[in-house]
């Protein structure tokens, strides 16, 4: 007898329900890889969870994505709890999910860059927003295990530093489901309840990467960032670093370490006080010296004394001065000298009457008094004047004789 048919509808509805009354697929945990990760606007996540052989959509609604501990990411593998439902009118089932785990160190490294990458896009990294450390704190507050040795360390070395500074121990929890959101409000209450407190130190001892995981958590990120109070990151070991370390407005190797990064060190700072004082007291004294030397020179008797040498001195130095100059004003008069009279010696042996002395007569033509130097320059009938020593003639040129062929003059007969 064949079964009466039944809709679509009824056998994705039949199937929900055999689903969800199932007692093992109504709690189910499933080790897995993620892919396909999306964030929906709504604050919901969809991924699939793989295998090596096979996947499973899964389904994370914003009220578990809120709680996530995990920065997600393709490639993570995690541990998911829930259980399976039908999207009935998509007719596929899914893996909607409770709770998220990261298994194995590296998964933990993968989530630890995702977030890491996520938070310094966003800026919470960024030395622009860190807060200086207070040289002088009067309270440091201690948000820590109150049981841990690191509490222990840091209460130690505060007092061996300073007997000054108050502490402030603010339990909470380091390690576990619900480290991260008890870090993250005992941080907000301390800004809240006590804003006088000039450095907080958030931190715990050493530990493995899932024990320090809390202080990876964005949680713990966002508070660190937020807070008004300087805030110094003390997690785990030297070697250890964590999401709070870079957030943080230090980073302190170890919790010992950040007690003194916090708290200046009173007794060493007596001593340098000191050595200030001591040397103050010194170059105060040199002061006092030199001013003594000061007034020692301007008493009368000193002065006047200092005066005469200064007078003698300068006399002196006058004198040299006199000795110098006559001796150079000398020197350039002999220089002179010397000049002037080479120039008269070169003067009188080009002087005309010299010349015309020993001899010799100046030609010049008696209309211009111009000087003739050739024959060529004259003509017959002509008149030229012709200076002598004791006179000049008035000639008038009768002939013009040509040279002769070795070289002799042009001559020209002339009648007084």
């Amino acid at each position: 007898m064949a079964m009466k048919p039944i809709t679509v509808s009824q056998l994705n509805r039949y199937i929900s329900r055999i689903l969800s009354t199932d007692p093992v697929l109504g709690s189910v945990s499933v080790r897995g890889e993620i892919s396909n990760l999306k964030y929906h606007g709504t604050g919901n996540i969809f991924f699939s969870l793989k295998d090596a052989g096979s996947r499973i959509s899964c389904f994370v609604p914003a009220s578990a994505a809120k709680n996530l501990r995990y920065e997600l990411a393709d490639g993570l593998e995690i541990v998911v709890s829930g259980y399976l439902s039908v999207y009935e009118a998509g007719g596929y089932y899914s893996l909607n999910v409770r709770e998220i785990d990261v298994s194995g160190a590296g998964s933990l490294a993968l989530a630890f860059r995702a977030l890491s990458e996520k938070l310094r896009k966003e800026g919470l990294f960024d030395e622009k927003y860190k807060k200086e450390i207070p040289p002088f704190p009067r309270t440091v507050c201690v948000i820590t295990s109150a049981t841990g040795a690191a509490v222990r360390d840091i209460i130690k070395t505060v007092r061996s530093r300073s007997r000054l500074t108050d502490i402030l121990v603010w339990p909470c929890l380091v390690q576990g489901k619900s480290a991260a959101a008890d870090i993250a409000a005992s941080i907000r209450e301390v800004n809240e309840k006590f804003p006088e407190t000039d450095v907080i130190i958030v931190g715990r001892g050493g530990g493995s990467a899932e024990e320090l995981w809390a202080f990876n958590e964005e949680a713990v990120a966002r508070s660190i960032f937020a807070s008004s109070i300087p805030v110094i990151s003390a997690v785990g070991h030297e070697t250890d670093f964590s999401i709070s370390d870079y957030v943080a407005d230090a980073r302190a190797a170890t919790p010992t370490a950040a007690a003194v990064m916090a708290v200046p060190d009173t007794q060493e700072m007596i001593g340098q006080a000191g050595e200030l004082i001591a040397g103050m007291y010194s170059r105060v004294l040199m002061k006092v010296r030199m001013y003594e030397h000061r007034l020692e020179a301007v008493r009368p008797g000193v002065f006047f004394r200092n005066l005469n040498e200064r007078i003698r001195s300068l006399g002196q130095e006058a004198e040299l001065y006199h000795q110098e100059l006559l001796f150079g004003v000398r020197e350039r008069l002999r220089l002179l000298e010397n000049e002037t009279e080479k120039c008269s010696l070169m003067l009188e042996a080009g002087n005309p009457e010299r010349i015309i002395a020993r001899g010799y007569a100046v030609v010049r033509k008696a209309d211009s008094l111009k000087t003739v130097t050739s024959a060529g320059d004259t003509q017959e009938g002509q008149y030229l004047s012709i200076l002598m020593k004791d006179g000049d003639l008035l000639c008038e040129v009768q002939e013009i004789r040509e040279g002769k062929k070795d070289g002799e003059r042009k001559s020209a007969q002339c009648a007084e």
